[in-house]
This record gives C-alpha cells, sequence and structure tokens, in this order.
C-alpha cells in the first residue's frame, strides 16, 4: 500500500468499516499521476489538494465512491484525463459525480448570465447531493490554504463562502463544515475584528471554564441519579456565531459569552425528555426558550431538544438535549446518512439519500427548477434560509427579492432600489394592478410603476404599512433629507440678508475657512450644519455675522476690497506663533498658524499659505485641501518646525472597536491617563456592531503620539486606531 495513502485509510476504517480500499488506492494512482506536473501556489504538489478534500470527507463518514470522485474531481477540468476514459476506469457513478463538481466549478456565483451552467447544477445536485459535499470540502480545504492568494482573490472567496457555501452547509445540516467555514471567511475578511473576539474570549475562558465544569457536574450528577447514560459537555464557541450573535441580537460581547452552553448526548428519543425533565426540576427555565426539534425536526434533519434555564448564580444556561444518533446528523448532516441507516422519523434503506426524501428545501428548488424561466434564481436562493419569516418574490425579469412576511409592493420597491422606491406609484402583481399597501406571498411577480416628475417622492402614509427596516429608514431619512435641505436654504439667505443689512462683502465673507472655523468653534461638523441650524431658528443669524466679522479682524478688515485679498500680504505686529512651532522661510515674523482641516505636527510634510487676517495658515502636504491652494501659486510659502516647549499641537484619532456598553468612558479616560487635552469626541456605530470613534485633542510632544495609540489599543474590544488626516475627516 502507498504510505502516503496510510491516514486517509486509517480514518476510513474507522468511519467506513466496509469501504473498498483498492478501488480508491486506483483512484489516487490515476489522479497523482494526471496532476504530476502540477503545483498549488504554496509550492506543494498538487496532488495533496485532492487527497486532504478526501479526507476531510472521509472523517465526515461518506461512502468509497465519494472519496475517489473527491480524489478525481479535478483531473477532467485541469489535465488531459477525459470524463469518457474516467467512466470506463471507474463507472457511470464516479463519473457523474466528477462530471457534477467540474460543472459546479464553472460557476461565477452571483453571475446569472451563465444560465445553461446553473441549471446543470441545481439537476447534478438534486440528482446525486453527494457532488455538493464533494463541493464544500473543496472548499473548506481551499479557506484552509487561502493565504497563498493574492489578496483580491481571498476577499472574494471569503465572501462567497460566507454568503453562499456556508449557508448551503447549514442547509445540509453539515455544522462542523459550515463553523470552520465561516471561522476562516470572518478571519480572512475582518482579521483585525477576529483577532480583537478571540483575545476576548481567551481572556475570559478561565473564569467561563470554572463556571461551566460547575454546571456540567450538577447536570451529570442528576442524570446518574435518574438513571440515565448520559454524556455532558460544553459547547464550543466559534467566533463567527458570536459576532452574529452580537449584530442579530444587539448586544454587547459579555452577555452572549457569558451565556453558557452545554450539550447532553443520551442513549434514545426516551432519554431526551427524561434528561429535560431533570434538568427543569433542578433549574428554573426561560420562558419561550423551549424549542423541541425532536418531535419538528428543522428542514436540514436538526434533531435536538433546546432550552435555557436560570443556572447557579442567576447565570443563564443554554442546553441542547440529544441522542448519538441525532448528534452526528447535526455534525455532518446529510453526510451522516452513509454511517447512519437510520433517517428522521425511522429507519430507511443504506446508502444514497433520495433526492427530496426528507429535506424540504432541495425539493423546493427543484419546483423552482421546473417554474421558473431564469436559473439564475438558484443562487440568490442560496444566500437566504428557508424560513416562514420571509417572502421570496420576482422582478419582471425573475430576480429573486427576499422580503419579510407581510411585505408590500412599498417593500419591493426600496429592495429593488431606493430611487424606484422614492418615485413608486403603483404595482402590478402576477399581471393585476394592486394598491401599494397589499401584501404579497411568495412566487409573486412584481412590477413597479414610477414617476418621471423631479418633484416626485414617499407618501408618509406609507410608514403605517411597510414591513422592511430598509424601507422604513429610506422613507425616513427622504423626509429629513427634504426638511433638512429647506433649512440650509432659510439659514444661508437669513446670513446673507443680514450681511446685506451691514453692507458686508458676501462673497469675501461666505467663503473660505473663516465660516467653516465658525462652524466648528460653535460645535457644528461642517458650514451645511451651521446654515440648518440657523433656518431651523437654534442660531441666530445676527449672531453668526458678528462672531464671523470679530474672527477675521473686525469690520474694518471686513470691507476690505476684494480684489486686495488676492495678494499676499506679511503680517507684523501680530502675536509670533512661536506656540505653532513652525517657521517661515525668510521672515520670522510672521504670525503662523496650524490648519485644522488637517492637524499638521512635527516630522509631517508642511506647506505654508499666505491667508488675508489669519497671517500663514499651515497645511499637511497630503492635505485635501493642498491641491486647491496650489491654484494661487503667489500665496505658497515654505515653512519648516521649530516646535519649541511651550508649543501645542492637535492630532486627530481614529478608534474602531466592536461596540458595547462603557467603550467612549473607557477611551476618554485612557485618553486623559495619557495626559492629553481632549477637545471634541464623536461616535457612530455601524449595523454590524462596530462603534467608530473619533477624538480631537492637544499634545505638546507629537513622539508621545505611539504611547497614546498604543494605550488605546489595548482596551477591551478596540480592533484598530489611527491617527486621521482631519479633526472633521
Amino acid at each position: 500500500m502507498n504510505p502516503v495513502l496510510e491516514p486517509l485509510f486509517r480514518t476510513v476504517r474507522a468511519t467506513h468499516p466496509k469501504a473498498d480500499l483498492r478501488v480508491i488506492e486506483r483512484a489516487y494512482d490515476v489522479a497523482a499521476y494526471h496532476h504530476r506536473d502540477q503545483k498549488r501556489k504554496s509550492g506543494d504538489p498538487y496532488i495533496t489538494h485532492p487527497l486532504a478534500v478526501a479526507t476531510i470527507l472521509a472523517e465526515l463518514g461518506t461512502d468509497d465512491e465519494t472519496l475517489c470522485a473527491a480524489l478525481l474531481h479535478d483531473t477532467v477540468e485541469d489535465t488531459a484525463y477525459s470524463l469518457d476514459e474516467l467512466r470506463g476506469d471507474f463507472g457511470e457513478t464516479i463519473a457523474s459525480l466528477v462530471d457534477g463538481v467540474t460543472k459546479l466549478d464553472k460557476v461565477k456565483f452571483g453571475d446569472a448570465a451563465q444560465a445553461e451552467t446553473v441549471r446543470k447544477m441545481v439537476v447534478a445536485m438534486a440528482r446525486d447531493i453527494r457532488v455538493l459535499i464533494i463541493k464544500l470540502a473543496d472548499r473548506l480545504h481551499n479557506m484552509r490554504t487561502m493565504r497563498y492568494l493574492p489578496e483580491h482573490k481571498r476577499h472574494q472567496k471569503s465572501r462567497e463562502t460566507l454568503e453562499i457555501f456556508a449557508p448551503l452547509a447549514h442547509r445540509l445540516g453539515m455544522n462542523t463544515i459550515k463553523w470552520e467555514l465561516e471561522d476562516l471567511a470572518f478571519a480572512m475578511l475582518y482579521p483585525k475584528r477576529y483577532d480583537e473576539i478571540a483575545r476576548m474570549v481567551s481572556e475570559r475562558a478561565p473564569r467561563r471554564d470554572l463556571f461551566l465544569q460547575e454546571v456540567i457536574e450538577k447536570v451529570s450528577g442528576d442524570l446518574r441519579e435518574a438513571k440515565i447514560r448520559a454524556v455532558v459537555k460544553g459547547r464550543p464557541k466559534h467566533y463567527y456565531s458570536v459576532y452574529q450573535k452580537m449584530i442579530a441580537r444587539d448586544v454587547a460581547f459579555d452577555d452572549i459569552y457569558d451565556l453558557v452552553g452545554i450539550r447532553v448526548l443520551v442513549d434514545t428519543v426516551r432519554d431526551c425528555y427524561a434528561a429535560l425533565g431533570t434538568i427543569h426540576a433542578r433549574w428554573n427555565p426561560v420562558p419561550g426558550r423551549f424549542k423541541d426539534y425532536i418531535a419538528m425536526p428543522k428542514f436540514n434533519m436538526y434533531q435536538s431538544l433546546h432550552t435555557t434555564v436560570i443556572g447557579p448564580e442567576g447565570k443563564p444556561v443554554e442546553l441542547q438535549i440529544r441522542t448519538h444518533a441525532m448528534h452526528h446528523r447535526a455534525e455532518y448532516g446529510v453526510a451522516a446518512h452513509w454511517k447512519y441507516k437510520e433517517e428522521v422519523g425511522g429507519s430507511g434503506p443504506p446508502g444514497k439519500v433520495k433526492p427530496g426524501s426528507d429535506m424540504a428545501w432541495l425539493r423546493q428548488l427543484l419546483d423552482w427548477q421546473k417554474e421558473t424561466s431564469d436559473p439564475g434564481e438558484f443562487l440568490d436562493s442560496l444566500r437566504f434560509d428557508l424560513s416562514v419569516s420571509e417572502v421570496y418574490v420576482f422582478t419582471p425579469k425573475g430576480q429573486v427579492i427576499a422580503l419579510p412576511e407581510g411585505a408590500t409592493p412599498v417593500d419591493f420597491a426600496y429592495a429593488v432600489h431606493t430611487e424606484v422606491g422614492h418615485r413608486c406609484i403603483g404595482a402590478r402583481v402576477n399581471g393585476r394592478l394592486v394598491p401599494l399597501e397589499s401584501r404579497l406571498g411568495n412566487g409573486d411577480t412584481v412590477e413597479i410603476f414610477t414617476s418621471k416628475s423631479p418633484d416626485a417622492g414617499p407618501s408618509r402614509d406609507w410608514l403605517k404599512f411597510v414591513k422592511s427596516g430598509r424601507a422604513r429608514n429610506k422613507i425616513r431619512q427622504w423626509f429629513s433629507k427634504e426638511r433638512r435641505e429647506t433649512a440650509i436654504e432659510a439659514g444661508k439667505e437669513a446670513i446673507g440678508r443680514a450681511m446685506r443689512k451691514q453692507g458686508l462683502p458676501l462673497q469675501r465673507l461666505m467663503s473660505g475657512e473663516a465660516l467653516l472655523a465658525l462652524a466648528r468653534d460653535l460645535r457644528y461638523p461642517d458650514v451645511s450644519a451651521l446654515y440648518a441650524a440657523v433656518g431651523e431658528g437654534h442660531t441666530a443669524a445676527q449672531a453668526v455675522v458678528q462672531k464671523l466679522v470679530a474672527s477675521i479682524g473686525g469690520v474694518d478688515s471686513a470691507e476690505e476690497d476684494i480684489a486686495e485679498t488676492a495678494l499676499p500680504t506679511r503680517l507684523r505686529g501680530r502675536p509670533r506663533g512661536g506656540g505653532a512651532g513652525v517657521v517661515v522661510a525668510g521672515d520670522a515674523d510672521v504670525w503662523v498658524r496650524l490648519s485644522k482641516c488637517c492637524t499638521p505636527v512635527p516630522g509631517d510634510e508642511i506647506v505654508g499659505f499666505v491667508t488675508r487676517g489669519h497671517g500663514v495658515s499651515v497645511h499637511r502636504g497630503d492635505c485635501t485641501n493642498v491641491q486647491q491652494l496650489k491654484s494661487q501659486p503667489d500665496r505658497l510659502v515654505e515653512v519648516s518646525w521649530s516646535p519649541s516647549d511651550d508649543s501645542v499641537f492637535l492630532v486627530a484619532i481614529q478608534v474602531e472597536a466592536l461596540d458595547r456598553p462603557r467603550l467612549l468612558s473607557d477611551v476618554t479616560r485612557t485618553l486623559s491617563d495619557q495626559h492629553v487635552n481632549i477637545l471634541s469626541a464623536s461616535v457612530t456605530t455601524s449595523r454590524d456592531r462596530v462603534a467608530i470613534s473619533k477624538f480631537t485633542f492637544e499634545m505638546g510632544d507629537p513622539k508621545h503620539l505611539g504611547h497614546v495609540l498604543k494605550a488605546v489599543r489595548s482596551i477591551q474590544g478596540v480592533f484598530d486606531v489611527y491617527r486621521v488626516s482631519g479633526a472633521g475627516s
């Protein structure tokens, strides 16, 4: 026997004792011969990939035909070995499996243009589900060795894995594959978030393990007393599922991670219910958290009892109770059918799963395959779990759109495109005109009529019946934006009127840095926000004009001729600007000001710009405004750093973290501990539970910045912190 095959054969003997090892060895020899001159991106011989895929499948307990097809799955596509030769050497079954995998490899996911290939994919899947199992094992090994690919390829494959292959593994009930695919793709797409969750998990592991051990001992003792044979163990936490729960339940890491998970494995279904009663006798169950998936299995054959109880110290404990056979099926899903003969609800013949026998979603795919003219919909269907809380409707071109149950044509319009939603004036469902508030059903074809009018917009009444969060948010945004634009115009007009009353030069005052600086001083993020505040009556236009005039040196300065402002001017008799730590080449007697738009600090490349009334404004070389300033080269001057002991610099940093309570106070306290004076802070939280905070603070020694960033990075939940180009960026 070939020694290379010994680890594979050891696994096969353990999981599938009746497998024909000779045919597996022959498949390996043929594959090794045809791949002999090929190398992987890692530099390893190509045959290592099919061998690894076969080993993954052997661990799942698949049959010898599947293992042969796994070893040969790339030969027809990548070598001179033809499908007819393979059919002659290994028979029809193995040839059709390899052909199915080859067709799957050609599919461009998310691209419905290759309609015929996608159709073949569904047919191949329905004919023999083992094609998909091989494909999942193939993707799993590729994800394990993804580091050798260029970055854009890694991101594309990882996104594909999260959107298509992990949900597919879930549908097939293959949870071990699903969890590993998700964690590998998560680490590849969001390495910093992944590392931060891993760090937080490892920090809490010791305390959590002690609590877990206490719960396991109590449950085991109770079951022994009740004469129930059981294996009780902790459930592993997968990083991606922790992160998904943070987003889905909108809670902090601690609230999820402190939820201890226990798995109880027993011999019979009767023991499952007996164990449940024993556990509920010790601890009170949480109302509404009991699920009986034994009596009503999930669509992917999953069976288990789920309950949550209030355990020791008042902490919630999640328990899953199932038989050993159910556990094997939960881990390996449809692949477990080759090891266990029993199927859901009784025993069935050993061997291959008949398509649609106990998997409702597979039957649904077959129905779609027959009914629809666009096979590209199949790919969209993979992206969503088949659940009662969603309806699937079609666009006139056959694209699938998933909407919440009870959704209306307006929800559909916003799902297609925001502008289609805003301009929606009517709808046709299955060829018939319907009211916009009518409910859509599964399989409806929806056509939206839009208005050509430039003033078209949504109706406030729509908020009473739309079901999707997207539609609701877009409608609200439209009305708040419309109000804001009106307020901005009104504010701009009011400030203009106040200036004209005093005979001030409008063009000079309402453009340039002065207005932006004033907006910042009044704690508004930009000039538009200042206009809106005036328009909405929060600030008086006259007060804004007075502050604006004062900021540029009084009425006399403001009334100077506009043409004169284009001439470079040297200012004398003003404070020197030694505090800025910058000197102007050829003239040390000029007032210097560090620009707030890019907050330069010593070490940055800088350029100087002569302003009117503000001396020389100093910008970073890479500041976005420098390009505009270069259009007036006669006002650019050479500047250089010369910091003194009393120099103070503005620094802006951005902190990215997994959102949690008290995050802002922890960051603020850490910055204060580093002896920096915080001038402004802002926090926004995205839908995927990432909090982005921006801080502007004063520092005496910019070399100290590295220590500040390091201190902030060590805060729990923070996965990235860096300096940004400005306080407002």
